[in-house]
């Protein structure tokens, strides 16, 4: 078995005006010798030291080993040209069955995966220097942080953006003003990733640019969900300024009990315009988005009756009361609910609201899967 250990030297400083690639022990040995007298702090010594300690220990343990030296000079696409026809030619003439690479940087180790492209990799050594192993260890680590891109977005900008605001904040306030500014934009800036909402933020661009060039009715069923929403909010708040305790419970149910008909409004358009969509598009409509309508209607009427009955046992509201109906022969007198009563009758209708959906989405289901029977015969 041969293997072909590969020390990387980017920018030609140890071959010098020698014809690469450098091939051989005697050829590697005496470039180790020229060019650390030449230079014997360079790290590139210990790289083709390693080189031949390596070639050494595949020899001992059974295999043959080729070293050899590969250089590039000039630009960056000159370099990696250069590497490329010599591993090439190297291939080509010992046809190794794999290779080791040697090498001492994080810029050599770039030219790993061109040797890798031709030839089977079994292990990237990389020489450290004993003396700077710290330095050396933090500068690999430091240069796998600059490079990763996403890194540098979700750390480094925030990070530099806080260090530049807080001599400000200094300026023109307290140090409990800048920490706790400083504090809330990171809370805020955690938050937005890690509840996704850039990706939700992203997705949402998108799909409202393919509704407006597509003409999608939802795009507009959901403007006025947003809208039914917002006045559900006011609602609540108006309902909830009008109210004589400070309960967090009841207030809680109160602003519920008068925002949810604009609520289950504002999901009954979304749904419905999500349903014409499906309709138009494919001309059949799942099971799934012609339950949303109904879905949100009986929602609605089940929240709507608990907190009802809240507040009613809690004496913030009046009892509903039935007038008096009138039917001729049938007089049905003026009734107060009971707050018991009120709550059934809403749950009741929940109830037979989801039904009626689920078996309307079954009957329409049943009736276009029998339609192209139909056709046929």
């Amino acid at each position: 078995m041969t293997t072909l250990v590969v020390c990387i030297d980017r920018g030609g400083a140890v071959t010098g005006d020698a014809e690469a690639p450098v091939v051989g022990w005697e050829a590697v040995e005496s470039l180790v010798t020229d060019f650390g007298i030449k230079d014997p702090e360079d790290s590139q010594v210990n790289c083709l030291l390693e080189s031949l300690r390596v070639a050494r220990d595949l020899e001992d343990s059974g295999d043959d080993a080729v070293v050899a030296v590969l250089s590039g000079v000039g630009d960056p696409v000159s370099i990696d040209r250069a590497v490329a026809r010599q591993t090439d030619q190297l291939v080509e003439a010992y046809d190794p069955e794999s290779a080791v690479v040697v090498v001492d940087s994080a810029e050599d180790e770039r030219l790993a995966p061109i040797i890798e492209s031709r030839i089977t990799v079994d292990a990237i050594d990389r020489v450290v220097v004993r003396q700077a192993r710290d330095i050396e260890s933090t500068y690999y680590l430091l240069k796998q942080l600059l490079g990763d891109e996403e890194l540098r977005e979700t750390v480094f900008v925030p990070v530099g953006a806080a260090l530049i605001v807080f001599p400000v904040l200094l300026l023109v306030g307290s140090v409990t003003v800048a920490f706790g500014a400083i504090a809330a934009v990171f809370g805020t800036f955690l938050l937005y990733k890690g509840l996704g909402i850039d990706e939700l933020l992203e997705t949402a661009t998108a799909q409202i640019q393919q509704a407006l060039y597509s003409g999608q009715v939802a795009l507009v069923t959901y403007v006025v969900a947003v809208g039914l929403g917002l006045i559900g909010i006011f609602a609540g708040l108006l309902g909830v300024s009008s109210m004589s305790t400070d309960a967090p419970l009841l207030v809680g149910m109160r602003f519920v009990y008068d925002a949810i008909p604009w609520v289950t409004g504002a999901a009954l358009a979304a749904s419905t315009g999500r349903l014409v969509d499906e309709f138009i598009r494919d001309e059949t409509v799942h099971s799934a988005f012609l339950n949303l309508p109904f879905g949100a209607v009986a929602v609605g009427l089940v929240v709507r009756g608990i907190t009802s009955y809240f507040l009613t046992r809690g004496e913030t509201m009046d009892p509903v009361t039935v007038p008096t109906v009138d039917l001729g022969p049938l007089l049905i007198a003026e009734t107060t609910l009971e707050p018991g009563v009120e709550l059934a009758i809403y749950l009741v209708a929940g109830v037979l609201v989801s039904l009626i959906g689920v078996r309307f989405a079954a009957s329409l289901n049943t009736t276009s899967a029998d339609e192209p029977e139909a056709v046929n015969e």
